[in-house]
């Protein structure tokens, strides 16, 4: 076998974790050709595929499920490998501010701060964890995690990954109420409105080439991601959250997530910064450090 192009790693893991060319080539700075051959480059000298493409989706096939596997834990343990060593000449001071939707923080921020507060013990961090929209020069804000889609374009922003949308609800919900088939089901069905959402009640529902919108019957309306969370889970009504979010807590049978088969929409994960070019170490360094652990999980 001929010596393996490594520069095309990156690329797989990232299209791994996106479904997505076209998420690739943003998350990466690349074209889709770009990706699009690099990937066809590691098939072929693997004499694999590795992946499965249509026109709408993107998926492993299970000598690509294989290799992605047996290799993420590899990379990640030489990641944090070069990471150690490049922090020993570059020590934080000061303080950093950093703000994220609160289901963000919980699920994802958090651990990743600690981590890198135990690298930089002399930099205060402070975490402003809400889910309103913050004014980063008001409040002194060095870099922002916006999740969503983005609506001002001339924001100093990069993505650094997707995230899916679940509709989920409890057990207890669903002993009372019958799980729905359909999206039209879901007339029927209470429903926990997150009311920052441009349109909170009316969504849109896709399986292949078939789309259907559903407007909801709202129960309750919060302005909070936790509070949708905890109302769901108390068993008022249904609910739609992140992946990273509704993920743990369908695996520890907490919620379980309804109509699978069909897709919500999917979102971007950014990373904005305040107005102006200059980037202080303690940003630049930390945006290095959440590519290195999180890379194509975000």
């Amino acid at each position: 076998m001929e010596q393996l192009d490594l520069n095309a790693l990156p690329v797989f893991f990232a299209l791994a974790s996106n479904r997505s060319f076209t998420a690739t080539a943003e998350q990466l700075g690349l074209t889709k050709t770009k990706v699009s051959l690099k990937i066809k480059a590691l098939e072929q000298q693997l004499g694999v595929q590795l992946f499965r493409r249509t026109t709408r989706q993107v998926s492993l096939t299970a000598a690509g499920e294989q290799l992605y596997q047996q290799t993420a834990p590899l990379i990640s343990n030489l990641q944090q490998q070069l990471w150690s060593v490049q922090q020993g000449e570059q020590q934080l001071a000061g303080s950093l501010c950093i703000s994220a939707p609160e289901d963000y923080c919980r699920e994802v921020l958090i651990p990743l701060l600690a981590e890198f507060s135990a690298l930089h013990p002399a930099l205060h961090i402070e975490l402003k964890s809400s889910d309103q929209v913050k004014d980063l020069i008001k409040e002194g804000i060095d870099l922002t995690v916006r999740v969503g889609w983005l609506k001002d374009s001339s924001q100093k922003a990069q993505r650094i990954g997707q995230f899916e949308q679940w509709l989920v609800a409890s057990p207890a919900y669903l002993q009372r109420q019958p799980p729905p088939k359909q999206p039209g089901d879901l007339a029927d069905h209470a429903f926990v409105s997150f009311s920052l959402l441009p349109s909170p009640l009316l969504w849109t529902f896709q399986k292949g080439a078939q789309v259907l919108q559903q407007l909801m019957k709202s129960r309750f309306s919060v302005s909070s991601s936790a509070a949708v969370s905890a109302l769901v889970l108390q068993g008022v009504g249904l609910g739609v959250l992140t992946h990273y979010s509704a993920m743990p807590l369908v695996e520890q049978g907490k919620l379980v997530r309804l109509l699978g088969d069909w897709q919500l929409q999917s979102g971007g994960i950014y990373l904005v910064y305040p107005p102006g070019d200059h980037r202080p170490a303690k940003v630049r360094l930390f945006v290095e450090f959440l590519r290195q652990h999180l890379g194509n999980q975000a």
